[in-house]
């Protein structure tokens, strides 16, 4: 990429304590995030897949600060996220936004869409009541939905039309960079379709940097310019979309591929889908995570975890088989 990032990520880790005893001492460690590093440059989109219980979302918050990283350095726009304050950071959030996973609950039934689109509006205060109304009907407006539609309550509407005000409300403070975590996975087929064109649109007009979250892989190669592969709490691999789709590397993602529905009755699926389950992020695997179901695991491979390899410029893998 030509131009510095917006979002650097650097050794992100997020470990919870498990309690337990009569003093609930700290016993043991879920290492939910554990070493992951990436970039996300202006108006592109990283998309982080992986299987679910990966870190995938844990990781999104804590580069949000929503919940606090136990290691790693956040850096936004050069900005260390963990050096500042409560006031720091509620300037900040200006620029980064979430877009949540379930439109029904991430919706306050109390409110009305006017009100819930136009919070943060009010909590910065950058606009007069007057001001507010029309930045709203704008914002309505913006995503597909009638200025009208600002009185009424959440029960009012779809799923469809509940991400596209969640997605208004992301947008309410002109955001540089938005979290988009499982947007579209609450939602039926055609409707998916309709929110991926309206977040392409607004990031064409915007010029908006999207972290998407994602375990659809069909939904992933719609959007994404770049996509990094999770595991257990690590990255294994980074690639430009459609390389990572024709040339996978890691066996992991080759896995992630062969199981991803091939929408045409008439085509073979292709590939061994993965055997057993994801191990525990309580107790991981030594060495490699992945080799207790690599059907290309190697003995060395339960003893060293693998260092990053540049395959090319804009594609990386962390595998021994590409260790030289």
């Amino acid at each position: 990429m030509s131009s510095p990032a917006l979002l650097e990520v650097r050794g992100l880790k997020k470990h919870f304590p498990v309690r337990g005893g009569f003093f609930a001492r700290v016993q043991d460690w879920v290492k939910a995030v554990d070493g992951v590093s990436f970039d996300v440059y202006p108006g592109e989109t990283l998309a982080l897949v992986g299987e679910s219980g990966c870190g995938k979302t844990t990781a999104a918050r804590c580069v949000l600060r929503l919940i606090e990283p136990s290691a790693g350095e956040v850096l936004f726009e050069g900005r260390n996220l963990a050096q500042l304050d409560s006031a720091g950071m509620r300037e900040l959030r200006r620029d980064m936004q979430i877009i949540f996973q379930d439109p029904y609950s991430s919706l306050n039934p109390r409110m009305s869409i006017g009100n819930m689109i136009g919070e943060p509006l009010r909590v910065h205060g950058v606009t007069g009541n007057g001001e507010l109304e029309r930045r709203v009907s704008e914002l309505l407006e913006i995503v597909g939905l009638s200025a009208a539609y600002q009185r009424r309550y959440p029960h009012e509407f779809s799923g469809g039309q509940r991400q596209r005000i969640g997605i208004a409300r992301a947008l309410a403070m002109n955001p540089k960079f938005v979290v988009c975590d499982e947007a579209v996975s609450a939602l039926d087929v055609s409707i998916q379709a309709q929110i991926i064109n309206l977040l392409n649109d607004l990031q064409a007009q915007f010029n908006l940097a999207y972290l998407f979250i994602a375990h659809d892989l069909n939904v992933v190669r719609h959007i994404a310019d770049r996509v990094a592969v999770m595991y257990l709490g690590r990255i294994v691999e980074v690639a430009p979309v459609e390389e990572l789709f024709n040339a996978p590397r890691h066996p992991y993602t080759q896995a992630l591929i062969a199981a991803n529905p091939v929408p045409d009755p008439d085509v073979a699926q292709e590939g061994q889908p993965l055997q057993g389950d994801v191990p525990s992020p309580l107790r991981p695997p030594s060495g490699c995570h992945f080799h207790p179901r690599c059907p290309q695991a190697m003995d060395k491979c339960k003893e060293k975890y693998p260092d990053t390899t540049a395959m090319s410029e804009t594609h990386s893998v962390s595998c021994l088989l590409y260790e030289s």
